[in-house]
């Protein structure tokens, strides 16, 4: 990829934009042999495909998947991971007529991944013949889910569908499960927080299935770079795992650009809109033949920065207009699978994308990855940045700050950004409210024993007794039957959204009997995005909303070519109920609540293109969304208020701060990811200034509850945090981490919160850990 156009470094002619360029060297291929010659038939299949010889980190798997050994390969974005799986389960199919599970955590993942399986099988009909490989998911027809049942030796799949649609219907697998011999975990960095507890009890459950058929699989996993490899794959599929991480693929030079939009004027605090400049980057990019990805937060940046993007090349370079797409959640299976293809193929010389490429699609070679805004986690950056310089040659990142706290942090000291190692992945399988639900499914599955425990862990009887007592078991002769009529995997979602979707329409016709099937949004979006006068982006083009039914689950549009796009407004709340236990700590009061969030959309404001500018509103009267739920709150006595009024410090001031500290630590002691837990501070609901700190999830799974016993500790930990942090009035290691901004809103148009005062946050956690005061700041 060139870095340097035609006209010079443009990126030195920046004025002032790019405040740090991070130079990352190239890397040489390390090639090695497997221990032993692979098959002729794979020699010629990976031939086929360019590859002349293996990897050292595609050795070493093939090697310790020979040797019957689990593992996890931990190497960068483009290294061959695929590889690594595909050689040994594809050999085992064809010489011991063996079969596999391939899981990935979305159904494009499973469908990129096929069509890389069907390349190797074209390659040599010895392949082509012995193995029938098929996607087996929501969008799989009778027909071929039939076909896979009854002849299929790889099926690629998502845990949703293990979990609802193959285990509970396990005796319509016994020939594929009776031959299982490897179970393929790909993008495990996916599976962590609630998501991530539930998988690694879905995976316990289909090791159950396959040893009463008779078979013992083996788990080969791949994973981006994260803290804990090990530790993850370990935890997910209950099995010792061998990690192999010493990355062999080669890798070209990359600059690494944090590019800061220019101030409106001197006096201005205001800079330049952060879409508009990734609109310009893309721009010059395409011109200049590199093909690009821009990543943003959110579907309304995709679609606008794609609009601007198409905009600006049909006035200056027409014949490139068809050359970018944009891409996210949302579109129909067939339009997401065109573009990927497009991608790949090299059609296509610019996409702008949400996190849904993130994760591995093959889109084919890239020499420029642009992110607007942090992605919130060292891990995502480094994952999107990684999307370029897929070959030996030059690549380039740029990361494009908003203009709100932490971006602006983190471009004032890149130090801090390029020393930091990702972040730990952390799951749960032994939570006692995930366990439950899991251990209803296996029970209906088939009889639980007293050596199941070795899988389910230690909380497994008492949960069985407690069911039997509820009569939802039956114990005969050691053993526990399912004793109702119903299906209880279909009331277990293995993720904390609603599985329910509206359908977005096209009418064609004034009077609607000519329509098309546009795309969809969850039913937790919809309020958001397809409200009634919402202004609806798709493909970069404007649709009115003329109408949400909510009975039905349709939003009704039609075309409409307007000067701008809408934004909603929601408000939220936190009610509390009924108080389970409440007891007195140093310096205020803690409880453990029953609590109900709410939201709402009540307003939407219209946001002219470009500007930004607001040019109207209007108001809704649509249903409110709740989340029954358990809350943890703090509140604090007078004596503190006094204490840090003494120092002109607000309560207000230190529980905003002690707020982001919570909810980066809380998450340690609970065993779940951050996104599992929200938090709020608010004063209707005690009169006084309150943190709550609640379970992302319906009737809460025992994170508050678990963190409400050792609260202490927490508050010690957190106190540590602060302390050891060596900025001087906050950063985001410390009180400035974690945002969470509203999902469907633009940033350029949603300032970030404040930094929270440190000096607050740290003398009301002195007070709260009844530790020693340090010195004043």
């Amino acid at each position: 990829m060139r870095a340097r156009t035609s006209d010079g470094d443009w990126l030195e002619k920046s004025g002032g934009r790019v405040v740090h360029v991070e130079e990352i060297p190239a890397r040489e291929a390390d090639f090695i042999d497997a221990g032993y010659p692979m098959t002729e038939f794979m020699q010629s299949a990976l031939q086929s495909i360019g590859v002349e010889r293996l990897y050292s980190h595609q050795a070493e798997a093939i090697e310790v998947a020979r040797q019957k050994k689990n593992f996890v390969v931990v190497t960068g974005t483009a290294s061959g991971k695929t590889l690594c799986y595909n050689v040994p389960v594809l050999e085992s199919i064809v010489e011991s007529d063996r079969t596999a599970f391939y899981l990935f955590p979305t159904k494009a993942l499973a469908q990129d991944q096929l069509r890389g399986v069907k390349r190797l099988l074209d390659a040599d009909p010895r392949l082509g013949d012995s193995i029938v490989a098929g996607t087996y998911d929501g969008d799989t027809s009778q027909y071929a889910r039939r076909k896979l049942r009854t002849a299929g030796n790889l099926v690629l799949s998502n845990p949703d569908m293990l979990h609802a649609g193959i285990l509970p219907n396990h005796s319509g697998w016994s020939r594929f499960f009776s031959r299982l011999r490897f179970i393929v975990l790909d993008e495990i960095h996916a599976y962590r927080g609630i998501f991530g507890s539930n998988v690694g009890n879905v995976l316990r459950r289909l090791k159950r299935i396959a040893n009463h058929y008779g078979s013992d699989p083996q788990f080969l996993c791949c994973s981006a770079t994260i803290a804990n490899p090990a530790e993850l794959a370990g935890r997910l599929t209950g099995e010792p795992v061998t990690v192999i991480d010493r990355d062999g693929s080669p890798r070209g030079p990359k600059r690494f650009i944090l590019w800061n939009p220019p101030l409106l004027d001197k006096h201005s605090s205001e800079r330049r809109s952060s879409n508009v400049e990734a609109k310009n980057l893309m721009v010059r990019l395409v011109k200049e033949g590199v093909p690009s990805i821009v990543f943003s937060r959110a579907r309304i940046t995709a679609e606008l920065i794609y609009r601007y993007a198409r905009e600006d090349l049909i006035e200056k370079r027409k014949h490139l207009a068809d050359k970018i797409a944009v891409y996210r959640g949302g579109y129909l299976p067939k339009d997401r699978r065109e573009i990927e293809r497009r991608l790949f193929e090299g059609e296509l010389l610019g996409v702008t994308s949400t996190n849904a490429l993130e994760l591995g699609i093959d889109v084919g070679s890239l020499g420029a990855s642009i992110l607007v805004g942090f992605p919130g986690t060292i891990a995502s950056t480094w994952q999107q940045a990684g999307r370029a310089g897929r070959t030996s040659e030059e690549s380039i990142s740029i990361l494009i700050a908003y203009n709100d706290p932490i971006d602006q942090y983190l471009l004032r000291h890149p130090d801090y950004f390029f020393g930091r190692s990702p972040e730990n992945a952390i799951i749960d399988v032994e939570n006692p409210y995930i366990l439950e639900r899991h251990l209803r499914c296996a029970a209906h599955e088939l009889p639980m024993e007293e050596r199941d425990e070795e899988s389910f862990g230690p909380h497994m009887i008492p949960i069985l007794e407690a069911l039997e007592d509820q009569d939802t078991l039956t114990r005969l002769k050691e053993r526990w039957y399912w004793a109702r009529q119903d299906y209880p995997a279909a009331d277990v979602s293995l993720r904390n959204i609603s599985d329910a979707t509206f359908t977005i329409t096209e009418n064609l016709d004034p009077v609607g009997r000519d329509q098309r099937t546009l795309g969809t949004v969850d039913a937790v979006s919809a309020p958001e995005l397809v409200y009634p006068e919402a202004i609806y982006l798709h493909g970069g083009e404007t649709y009115f909303v003329r109408e949400l039914d909510w009975e039905n689950r349709v939003a009704y549009v039609e075309r409409k070519e307007v000067d701008y796009y809408t934004q909603a407004i929601v408000e939220s709340t936190i009610r509390i109920g009924d108080t389970r236990q409440s007891a007195p700590i140093p310096g205020g009061m803690k409880m453990l609540v029953d609590a109900t969030v709410s939201w709402m959309t009540v307003a939407f404001k219209k946001i002219q293109f470009y500007n930004m500018d607001s040019i109207g509103w209007g108001k809704l009267d649509l249903p409110g969304q709740k989340l029954e739920t358990v809350a943890l709150g703090i509140h604090v006595n007078g004596e503190t208020v006094g204490l840090l009024s003494e120092r002109n410090l607000k309560v207000s001031e230190g529980f905003a701060g002690v707020r982001n500290l919570l909810l980066v630590v809380m998450p340690l002691y609970a065993m779940c990811d951050p996104s599992n837990l929200g938090g709020i501070v608010e004063s209707s609901n005690t009169g006084v200034p309150t943190l709550f700190v609640y379970d992302r999830f319906p009737n809460g799974l025992g994170l508050s509850e678990k963190c409400f016993y050792i609260i202490d500790e927490i508050f010690q930990a957190a106190l540590e945090l602060v302390r050891d942090c060596p900025c001087s009035k906050g950063c985001p290691s410390c009180v400035g981490m974690p945002r969470m901004p509203q999902l469907h809103h633009d940033p350029d148009h949603q300032l970030g919160f404040p930094m929270p005062s440190k000096e607050a946050a740290t003398v009301m956690l002195e007070i709260l850990a009844q530790a020693d005061r340090e010195v004043p700041f």
